[in-house]
């Protein structure tokens, strides 16, 4: 399971001309799921992402969670995130779970990110969508289980 985290001071994702999520401060994540993941890689990274310390408190560290700043979060899949560009020119996303795998996968880890307390938004699984992302920062981290 990869993740792509992004501290933003708002964000939203909109299919077919409606916003369908939006956010403040928070967290943007582009979600991947490779075909071997399951219940350990989601809860290792729902509790990760929901206590990782990205926020900067009063004197500008980055010493407060997305928990602490009570911010919000939004979860996009995105089997690109599991792309091969090792050879030739187009990608291979053959390394990425097929949709059956990915889909339930994916609500899983929304839950338990949301039993963490953190108020969590998603994209429409599959579908084509505008993902608007203020960076704030920037900040941008890597995650993988």
């Amino acid at each position: 399971m990869r993740a792509l985290l992004q501290r933003v001071s708002k964000a939203s994702v909109t299919v077919e001309d409606k916003v369908i999520s939006q956010i403040g401060k928070g967290l943007v994540v582009l979600l991947g799921i490779g075909p071997n993941d399951g219940e350990e890689q989601a809860t290792f990274l729902a509790e990760k992402i929901a206590n990782l310390r990205i926020f900067e408190d009063e004197q500008g560290k980055t010493n407060l969670s997305v928990l602490d700043v009570k911010g919000e979060v939004i979860i996009v899949s995105q089997f690109t995130l599991y792309a091969d560009t090792r050879k030739g020119r187009r990608p291979s996303f053959i390394d990425a779970a097929l949709p059956n795998i990915a889909e339930p996968l994916v609500n899983r880890f929304i839950e338990l990110l949301r039993a963490y307390g953190v108020p969590t938004q998603m994209g429409q699984f599959g579908a084509h969508m505008l993902v608007e992302i203020h960076n704030d920062g920037p900040v941008t981290i890597w995650l993988e289980k």
